[in-house]
């Protein structure tokens, strides 16, 4: 028998703008940083989060952790979903104006409670993936109330990232994403950074990651995940796994 360490037994889904990663007794992972706005959501009992090393754990029913904010998580044993949003979506920037005060934050569980109960109804009863991703979709719109229409997203970036999203299992260039952006290659640069916080590159990579976690979870071997999703091999998926993350792909098994 396999004595690997086990992170979580679970899920993952992906939507444009977002994905849910919902798992059973699930436990700790190592300090990382993403892209993602992440909202974590205890279903069974509470988990814990921790900011910076020097930072004390703190408990928490549901939180926040903003994009790029280095973090540690423990499931504590319990079943848990992440919901991890774009920031540069109309729902990140209005989860950022609303709850992004501090690094970790806790959103107002009362507000979400029946919907906890029938996400981690449809888990418990292997509802299909639409089901999941549907009422995962509701938490976000319900967290984020009516978007204010000053917090819309750049249409120039939208229709990069939409043409990129499409295209990551191959080369993506500088000047193909600025060409779908009708920009030339510097303003293109300036804005997508000034919009997501973020080189292409390194958006490119967190999208890659995030989509060959949701593929081997699926079904696809994590060897041909890495490849279909352009990664040179499923150590350069586990290195990048483990750095956005805090795991190896090891660690995340299907129930």
């Amino acid at each position: 028998m396999s004595n690997k360490p086990i992170v979580g037994i679970g899920r993952v889904l992906l939507w444009s703008g977002g994905s849910l990663w919902i798992g059973r007794a699930t436990g700790h992972a190592q300090a990382h940083a993403h892209h993602a706005i992440q909202i974590s959501m205890g279903l069974t009992g509470r988990l814990r989060l921790c900011g910076e090393d020097d930072q004390p754990w703190r408990e928490h029913a549901v939180a926040m952790v903003q994009p790029h904010q280095r973090h540690q998580f423990d499931g504590s044993g319990e079943t848990v979903a992440q919901i991890f949003v774009e920031p540069e979506t109309a729902q990140g920037h209005t989860l950022l104006q609303s709850y992004g005060a501090e690094p970790i934050t806790d959103l107002p569980v009362e507000s979400i409670e029946g919907q906890l109960d029938d996400l981690l109804q449809a888990f418990n009863e292997d509802a299909s993936d639409e089901a999941l991703v549907a009422i995962s979709r509701q938490i976000v719109d319900t967290l984020c109330g009516q978007t204010p229409p000053a917090l819309s997203v750049d249409p120039r970036i939208s229709r990069a990232i939409e043409f990129m999203r499409a295209r990551l299992g191959e080369p993506v260039t500088l000047a193909q994403a600025a060409a779908a952006a009708h920009l030339s290659p510097s303003r293109f640069r300036h804005l997508f950074v000034a919009q997501t916080g973020m080189s292409l590159r390194t958006y490119l990579l967190w999208a890659r990651v995030e989509a060959a976690v949701g593929a081997a979870m699926g079904g696809q071997s994590w060897t041909d995940a890495a490849q279909d999703w352009g990664f040179a091999d499923s150590a350069h998926l586990s290195r990048t796994c483990r750095r956005m993350f805090g795991i190896a792909p090891t660690m995340l098994v299907r129930p």
